[in-house]
């Protein structure tokens, strides 16, 4: 039992040190996507169909696919179009990401503009203010405390499914733990690993509550 956890005491720096890609990678990713989703969400409920037609599309695409085979065409099948394409392990797991979450976020925002009641829209275009004035002025301030919940389940969800960047050996704490495992011919490393990811999903849930109490419409 002591020689045990003399190898997990021994184990907690490096895999401490691989945390901080998974935490990288994953506020990074999911920053990048709410940017682009509140487009995507804007663009899905335009009445212009040269927009809302190819941001349907996007959304389709990228909620319709697996996350690992999207990992694998940026990483591995991009290059072999052309040279320029080619990534680092962390670029492409970022990229992959932020456009796959992306999709995501941009129903959750999506369903959270549409959510507020139209005569919103219409007093504030009577009061002179162009739809995008109306939008960023009006509209989205509302609708943003709706977003929490569902946005901050999203968050959870991507901070568990960097794991899947193991498969092309980002350092993350997955890829970190399996080196372990396989050098050392031991699955143990997987007790902390376990322990890091609990630990990391508590926190963040903790914070992400607060946070709805504070400002969700749904306290």
């Amino acid at each position: 039992m002591k020689e045990s956890l003399d190898q997990i005491f021994l184990w907690m720096p490096v895999l401490i040190e691989a945390t901080g890609t998974t935490l990288t990678l994953t506020i990074t990713s999911v920053c990048t996507a709410l940017v682009l989703g509140v487009f995507l969400a804007l663009g899905k409920i335009s009445k212009n169909p040269l927009i809302s037609k190819p941001a349907t599309a996007y959304v389709f695409f990228f909620r319709g696919t697996p996350l690992l085979l999207q990992l694998f065409i940026v990483y591995f099948g991009l290059p072999l179009i052309d040279d320029s394409f080619t990534m680092g392990r962390f670029t492409a797991a970022y990229v992959t990401f932020s456009l796959n979450i992306a999709a995501y976020l941009a129903e959750i925002i999506r369903a959270a503009i549409q959510s507020i009641d139209k005569g919103q829209l219409e007093a504030a275009r009577s009061l002179g203010l162009s739809y995008g004035q109306a939008m960023r002025l009006v509209i989205i301030p509302q609708s943003y405390r709706r977003m929490i919940p569902p946005v901050c389940n999203e968050f959870i969800m991507v901070l568990k499914d960097t794991a899947l960047v193991s498969i092309i050996a980002l350092n993350d704490l997955t890829f970190q733990a399996r080196m372990i495992s396989s050098n050392r011919a031991s699955a143990l490393v997987f007790i902390p690993t376990l322990a890091i990811y609990l630990v990391l999903t508590g926190v963040f849930t903790y914070v992400f509550n607060r946070l709805e109490k504070k400002y969700s419409l749904y306290e």
